[in-house]
């Protein structure tokens, strides 16, 4: 069983990295290889796409390695393993994104990502920092997490959804802010899981025995 974390120039992967190894190490989900190559994507168990940084570069790196955006759709969409995608990675999943231009996405969540703009314009954007979760819909990734657990955002766009039995918990920001998304065998968090203590940590535990 292999649990890969895809490479693709987009954000340190250093702390999403030991923080899944952690937590497959403790509940024997096997190995994480962070990779790039296509041909190990192709064989993987589960794959985690993170992101760091502006949705339109994170796409075009994405789609720049030959073979890897095939992959992933192939992956996810002919053999169904269980994906998860991370901050920029979960904002991928949407049908298209807005920041500095109109990009598409991969459609996978019924969904747009906008600019955030809070309700109270004294607070600041981005959204860093601590928040609480809201749980929304009860799922297998989310056992053991609860409303009013602490998890971390680091991020300026949210994604706007237009089926809202895909959002699977959000946190209040002087406004609702999607922080959890799913359906089938997908789910996306806005936040960090990997930076989020306790809570991040079960999320990927539970993401690692996962079977849709």
């Amino acid at each position: 069983m292999t649990t890969v974390l895809i490479d693709y120039d987009s954000g340190n992967l250093h702390s999403a990295q030991k923080a899944f190894e952690r937590m497959a190490a403790e509940v024997g989900a096997g190995d994480v290889i962070v990779t790039g190559d296509p041909d190990v994507v192709a064989k993987a168990s589960r794959v985690v796409l993170p992101g760091d940084g502006a949705y339109p570069h994170c796409r075009s790196e994405l789609h720049g390695i030959s073979g890897l955006a095939d992959a992933i759709i192939e992956a996810v969409e002919v053999r169904a393993v269980p994906f998860m995608g991370i901050c920029v990675g979960m904002q991928l999943l949407a049908q298209k994104g807005y920041e500095y231009q109109e990009t598409e996405g991969f459609g996978w969540i019924d969904g747009e990502v906008q600019k955030i703009t809070p309700a109270n314009p004294r607070l600041p954007v981005p959204h860093m920092g601590w928040n609480d979760l809201v749980i929304d819909t009860p799922h297998p990734v989310l056992d053991g997490m609860k409303t009013g657990d602490h998890v971390y955002f680091v991020h300026s766009w949210q994604m706007v959804l237009n089926d809202p039995n895909q959002r699977l918990a959000h946190c209040d920001y002087a406004g609702d802010i999607t922080a959890i998304v799913g359906r089938d065998n997908i789910i996306g968090a806005q936040f960090h899981p990997e930076k989020s203590q306790d809570a991040g940590l079960r999320m990927i535990a539970n993401f690692l025995q996962w079977t849709p």
